[in-house]
């Protein structure tokens, strides 16, 4: 099923969620209120509740939400019941921690190609995963590869990109402070770690 028409922060909301009733099912729970949800992860029980309707009726009224029932959902919603693979194009120390980073296999993802352009990083086992030139980016298409995480250089990026959806990707986690410009069809997700720091000592009182 295609959703339409809804906005970005409840999918964004989606994952927390998502987490949160793993982390309920590992402590036994078969069921969960919108209010205990919410302490699980941080969010509002009424933002929890609106966030739901858009794409459905999940809960059970005096009983609330069955925790493996809905996670299903969940994963439904997000593509998450099958196996995302992903391609991570830059292998630096950025690159090496994500490649190193456990949590993408909570949610089915799995990294299962990695790129660089340092020949004394070509060839390297990592994890099982064996690093290949930059110049076989254009073979994911093949692996059937949708996904790409970006973990270069701003000056590349934009080249990267291009080449990324020529190869079909639809979906790019660019870690690369820089604005892309890509197809309507494809979503960038951009995380830039710096301007996000940037906007904590606002936050902070006057000392």
């Amino acid at each position: 099923m295609r959703y339409s028409r809804i906005p970005d922060e409840p999918i964004r909301r989606l994952p927390i969620y998502l987490r949160g009733l793993l982390l309920a099912s590992e402590q036994g729970q078969k069921n969960i209120s919108s209010n205990n949800l919410a302490d699980f992860v941080g969010v509002y029980p009424w933002q929890i509740r609106k966030d739901f309707s858009y794409f459905g009726d999940f809960g059970t009224r005096g009983v609330g939400y069955n925790v493996g029932k809905l996670a299903k959902e969940i994963k439904k919603i997000l593509k998450l019941n099958i196996s995302q693979k992903a391609a991570l194009v830059g292998v630096g120390n950025l690159g090496m921690a994500i490649l190193a980073f456990p949590g993408f296999g909570i949610y089915g993802l799995d990294i299962a190609a990695a790129f660089d352009v340092n020949p004394k990083k070509i060839g390297r086992k990592i994890n099982n995963l064996t690093i290949e030139n930059f110049s076989k980016l254009g073979t994911i298409k093949k692996r059937k590869i949708k996904l790409a995480v970006m973990a270069i250089p701003r000056k590349a990026a934009q080249e990267t990109a291009d080449v990324l959806v020529k190869a079909g990707v639809r979906g790019i986690l660019n870690f690369s402070p820089c604005y892309l410009v890509v197809p309507k069809k494809v979503k960038v997700i951009t995380i830039d770690i710096a301007m996000d720091m940037a906007r904590l000592p606002y936050y902070m009182p006057a000392s």
